[in-house]
């Protein structure tokens, strides 16, 4: 199985709509405008795996975290993501100790700390399915939950129960059949 990273992500439009605002309920007035990527453009945040950012790296660390490209994080951040995760969590605490990736806290903070997301471009595409693990992210995978256990549950995903699960199990209303597959806000 081949597994791809993304390490940016382009968005391309090739028209946006303008819809203005009105009190006169009739006025559908909409007009076509072309997109306009001029200027200059700062990235502001990084969220390739969602809530690594906002657990691993330091208050200090979160602007120099956000500019650094993904290829330059480990380098730079791992040692950081280490000291934090074996802070934080008991299944690290003693040398040797492994995640269900069978990784320890130097490898699996090196993969953390370079945040991208992994996609499979010929296999299942998943956060976790039980056997597939960092090929992707579906809709419906529960991200918080698959990095609690990685963090927490140890080597079976049985260590420190309390801990890993954010007791989220259903989305309040269900994904879309087409695009964009995301129910409307509620």
């Amino acid at each position: 199985m081949k597994i791809y990273k993304i390490k940016y992500i382009a968005v391309a439009a090739f028209s946006l709509l303008v819809m203005s605002c009105s009190n006169n309920d009739d006025d559908n007035n909409m007009m076509e405008v072309g997109a306009d990527f001029s200027g200059t453009y700062a990235q502001k945040d990084q969220m390739g795996r969602p809530a690594v950012n906002t657990v691993f790296v330091s208050a200090d660390s979160k602007d120099a975290f956000n500019v650094t490209i993904p290829s330059n994080q480990s380098v730079q951040f791992q040692s950081m993501f280490e000291a934090n995760l074996k802070g934080l969590s008991p299944a690290f605490a003693n040398e040797g100790d492994k995640n269900a990736l069978g990784q320890d806290a130097a490898a699996f903070t090196g993969l953390l700390a370079t945040d991208v997301l992994n996609v499979s471009l010929d296999g299942t595409t998943t956060f976790y399915d039980g056997t597939n693990v960092l090929t992707g992210r579906a809709l419906a995978d529960d991200v918080i939950t698959v990095e609690l256990l990685l963090i927490f549950g140890g080597e079976d995903f049985t260590e420190n129960a309390a801990f890993s699960d954010d007791h989220v199990d259903a989305n309040d209303k269900m994904f879309l059949t087409s695009f964009p597959y995301l129910a409307s806000p509620w």
